[in-house]
């Protein structure tokens, strides 16, 4: 029977027992960065997609589908950047990034020259003939990306790219792949736990919790109003849930004291520090009261309350400060 659903980017439901069970469409052309506390599902997800774990459901990308029948991975129009790169170790990076073509049945000259092209296009042509073990990280992500990149695959999965990277290298790898996935016609799906993966790279957020999909929307709509702990963290906000009302607000809008707070403020906890840390120009507190709550105050602020931790503190934050609202229906 003809699958009606299927578009020229990404339709997919897919579960793995006791791991994931998610749902996922994509246009042509987008980039989905998918997000979520460890354990959530996130590398399933990729895996099961690519058909590297076994898995029910169906997937079709680029109008075709590769479960009904099932297409062998070796057959799926697919580029996997893996965390730990995962490169040919016996084969040179030139020879890394010209496999996928070679095994699709494209000549050696057309194999290579493209080859070369994906590695001059990311800065590592020089470095075509040695073999991964004499890269550095940041050199060896980006031939594992050009090899990714370089069949033209309709599906381009990123399983946190730029984990295990110095910043500096993180950060001139992340210029690098927005360029290039500016003009690619496929669908990108990007793992990652940095929230300025999601809101630089991405075109749309999906949240995954405990396997299966907790939120999706544009990135600036998912980072304004989260709906689970993690990505309320991930972007810096306090959340929380009263069924189906969420009320957010800023670390920097909470007022710490000793005493209870007297005035206007509606909402006040009381609870003990359980960590500072440096943000910024301020100092991040984590209190524990009947939830988790973090609070941005000065570094004299923090000294003049001798904040520690076990400290016992109040919390308040004024209504004006409070943004609610409800999680749209499913």
């Amino acid at each position: 029977m003809a699958d009606d659903t299927m578009t020229a980017g990404l339709s997919a439901t897919v579960r793995v027992d006791g791991r994931l069970d998610a749902t996922i469409t994509a246009d042509a052309g987008d980039v989905v960065a998918v997000i979520g506390p460890n354990g959530a599902g996130k590398t399933t997800l990729l895996r099961a997609l690519a058909g590297l774990v076994p898995a029910a459901g169906q997937v079709s990308v680029g109008g075709r589908s590769w479960t009904s029948p099932p297409v062998l991975v070796r057959d799926r129009n697919l580029g996997f950047v893996f965390q730990d790169q995962s490169l040919f170790p016996h084969l040179s990076a030139l020879d890394n990034v010209a496999f996928g073509l070679r095994s699709r049945g494209t000549s050696r000259a057309e194999a290579d020259a493209t080859a070369r092209a994906w590695l001059e296009r990311f800065g590592v042509g020089d470095l075509a003939a040695r073999r991964p073990r004499e890269l550095s990280g940041g050199q060896a992500q980006r031939v594992a990306i050009a090899r990714a990149l370089a069949p033209a695959p309709d599906l381009l999965l990123l399983d946190e790219p730029f984990a295990g990277l110095d910043v500096g290298v993180a950060t001139a790898l992340r210029i690098e792949l927005a360029r290039h996935l500016a003009s690619y016609d496929g669908v990108a799906l990007l793992v990652t736990h940095d929230a300025i993966d999601a809101l630089t790279l991405a075109d749309r957020v999906l949240v995954l919790d405990e396997g299966v999909v907790a939120q999706t929307g544009a990135p600036r709509d998912v980072a304004a109003r989260p709906v689970t702990d993690h990505v309320a963290r991930l972007v810096g906000l306090n959340v929380i849930r009263e069924g189906e009302t969420f009320r957010s607000f800023s670390p920097s809008a909470v007022t710490v004291s000793l005493g209870q707070p007297e005035g206007s403020a509606r909402h006040r906890w009381h609870g003990a520090v359980l960590g500072l840390a440096p943000h910024g120009d301020a100092v991040r507190v984590l209190v524990a009261a009947d939830r988790e709550l973090i609070a941005d105050v000065t570094p004299a602020a923090a000294a003049e309350l001798g904040l520690a931790p076990g400290r016992e503190v109040w919390l308040s934050v004024k209504q004006t400060a409070v943004e609610t609202w409800s999680r749209d229906p499913a």
